[in-house]
């Protein structure tokens, strides 16, 4: 049988790695000048940890695993003649692949908080499952690199947020746009248009605009049990354009009997005219009130990121979440944070060609092998070379020089190095360039300085 990777998975060759490593070490790096620390956690959880803290939508895509040994030795014949899936899930299953980092990370703060630091500020890369339907740009293993801050609720967190965002966008070359809204004007208008107690169902549907268009969210809410004259009273919120002082003032007005939605007002214009006054953002940032974000722990401003010149869903998102350590046993405990979307963001990368040359180069030089002597004479000049920090390789076998020559070009190798009698006799090494051709008779130092300095 021919074999095949899972559906909704892929692997990756040392190119991809290299693009994938140039994506991780840019955000790493913008993260740590913000202070954030690394830490990493299992990849499975209980579902006890898991479930029911993604909203009912999330459950479902949770991918469970079968308990070892005999894990039907707790399930009785008339459970599964009945096929009660739910059920038998429950008793089959007490652990599961952990669907994002931010669960498993406040489970982390409430095991660890006597060792830790308040406010901690973590980042974390790992990968991520979610029983999903493929498709482009939506995998069912991919990577997530967050970075939450925990243990205090100064929205100063957020404007930092924001630039972490704008920081590492703005070094990949990514021309984005940064969406902001908060979950309190979202509670706010379901109190205006009269549904307060559908306040999930309508973030839930109000988030998919994007995938399934207005008429679509409409007969959703529909559906959920929204009134007509309630959908027709939300219109003119989701269709609302302007700016964001003008979103903003608008939206004050309408939501001036929710106090709720009044103290998203003033989050929202507070982080926003803070980031004006820094004037060092490269990409755009816009209030969009029909910004959800469906997962339910989300209690203050929420973020998302869009490239603007290429088709991708979100690439980056997060917000504010109150009462997320609360479900652990642990109230009163703020936390924010932001999630990349690695795959995404490669995948973006790669449609508008965005990585420089020497993030994908391999080995800078090529040893060429002629024979026991040659190489004995070269090991120690390539030793010398790698203590420069300079990366080479010897090709392993004297094989002939055209096969040696053609692995230096399939693999982008930029120098070669050749040493024979004539060499070896002078005590020095020949330079080849691959693009130019160019050879240079070198000691093993002017070597070191012409590769360090090509």
């Amino acid at each position: 049988m021919k074999p095949s990777t899972v559906k909704g998975t892929r692997d990756f060759g040392p190119v991809e790695m290299a693009k994938r490593n140039y994506i991780l070490n840019t955000i790493k790096e913008v993260y740590e000048l913000y202070g954030f620390q690394q830490i990493e956690t299992p990849a499975m959880e209980t579902l006890q940890t898991l479930m029911g803290k993604y909203g009912e939508e999330g459950d479902k895509l949770l991918f469970k695993v079968l308990n070892s040994g005999d894990y039907l030795q707790k399930v009785s014949d008339e459970e599964l003649t009945e096929r009660n899936t739910l059920r038998l899930a429950a008793k089959l299953c007490e652990k599961g692949l952990r669907y994002d980092l931010t669960v498993p990370f406040a489970r982390y703060v409430v095991m660890h908080r006597e060792e830790l630091q308040l406010p901690f500020r973590r980042y974390q890369v790992q990968p991520v499952w979610r029983a999903d339907r493929p498709q482009k740009g939506r995998y069912r293993e991919f990577y997530q690199f967050d970075g939450d801050i925990v243990g205090s609720d100064s929205l100063l967190n957020e404007v930092e947020l924001m630039q972490i965002e704008d920081t590492v966008f703005t070094r990949l070359g990514v021309r984005v746009q940064i969406k902001i809204n908060n979950r309190k004007i979202l509670t706010g208008i379901a109190e205006y248009i009269g549904a307060a107690d559908k306040i999930v169902d309508i973030t839930v549907a109000i988030d998919k605009l994007d995938k399934i268009g207005i008429d679509g969210v409409n007969a959703e809410l529909r559906n959920d049990g929204l009134s007509d004259e309630q959908i027709e009273k939300l219109q003119p919120i989701i269709a609302l354009e302007g700016t964001n002082e003008q979103k903003l003032n608008t939206i004050a007005e309408v939501l001036s009997g929710s106090e709720t939605g009044q103290k998203g007002v003033e989050e929202t214009r507070f982080i926003l005219s803070t980031l004006s006054t820094l004037n060092t953002l490269h990409n755009d940032i816009q209030l969009d009130l029909t910004l959800a974000r469906g997962l339910s722990y989300y209690t203050g401003a929420i973020f998302e990121v869009k490239a603007l010149d290429t088709p991708m869903g979100s690439i980056s998102g997060g917000g504010r979440y109150d009462n997320l350590t609360g479900i652990f046993g642990m109230p009163g405990l703020s936390g924010v944070g932001i999630s990349f979307g690695v795959d995404r963001i490669y995948d973006v990368l790669d449609a508008l060609n965005l990585y420089p040359q020497d993030s994908l180069q391999t080995s800078r030089v090529l040893f060429i092998n002629f024979g026991e002597r040659e190489t004995a004479y070269q090991l120690p000049v390539i030793a010398r070379v790698r203590q420069a920090g300079i990366r080479a390789e010897l090709f392993p076998d004297a094989a002939k020089m055209k096969k040696q020559m053609s692995y230096a070009n399939a693999k982008h190798i930029p120098f070669v190095v050749l040493a024979g009698e004539s060499e070896m006799a002078e005590g020095k090494v020949t330079l080849k360039n691959m693009a130019t051709g160019e050879q240079s008779l070198l000691t093993p130092d002017e070597l070191i300085s012409n590769l360090s300095n090509a």
